[in-house]
């Protein structure tokens, strides 16, 4: 809850700032390549998240791998991070900020989770329908997890909408067990 709460309140600042310079577009990659980056660097989380490595040598070392991708407002900003030791909060920041701006632009985010891989005509449907049903464009993430056995799973913003057999036959279970207790 506290670490949901410390990424919105610093996305909300650089949400403000990137909409006041008209870049919001730009912030976003930003923001999306460095929290993969990191995300993706096992090293990279060692120091960075590290409590003994002084935020000078993390910003300095956060300065050699995005100074020349990034822009000098972006920076500054995770040189803020660093220096309120945040940076353990910098993808839960990336994904806040994509909020903002989704919300600003009209879109929400869905993460559709499907059994299998979904065709084009499929997924463009499942798109068509969560539209609707959130009342904005909806900017899907497409993910396959075998055990849901069959059926998807669409997550738009805290609304879930699962259709799996999983829960299902979950669901199913649970009735079946607590009519012969």
């Amino acid at each position: 809850m506290l670490k949901g709460a410390v990424a919105r309140r610093y996305a909300q600042a650089l949400y403000e700032i990137a909409r006041d310079k008209n870049a919001l577009e730009t912030m976003e990659q930003e923001l999306k390549g460095i929290a993969e980056a990191i995300e993706g660097t096992r090293e990279l989380q060692k120091v960075l998240y590290h409590p003994q490595v002084l935020p000078s040598e993390k910003k300095n070392l956060l300065k050699a791998l995005f100074a020349d991708k990034i822009s000098a407002e972006t920076m500054n900003f995770l040189g803020l991070v660093v220096d309120k030791r945040r940076e353990n909060y910098i993808a839960g920041i990336a994904a806040e900020f994509s909020a903002l701006a989704n919300e600003a632009r009209g879109k929400v985010a869905a993460e559709v989770t499907s059994a299998i891989e979904l065709s084009e005509e499929q997924k463009q449907q499942l798109v068509q329908v969560a539209s609707r049903l959130a009342g904005k464009e909806v900017e899907p993430t497409f993910t396959v997890d075998p055990s849901l056995i069959g059926g998807v799973v669409v997550k738009i913003g805290s609304k879930v909408i699962d259709g799996s057999i999983k829960t299902r036959l979950a669901t199913l279970k649970s009735r079946l067990m607590s009519k012969t207790s």
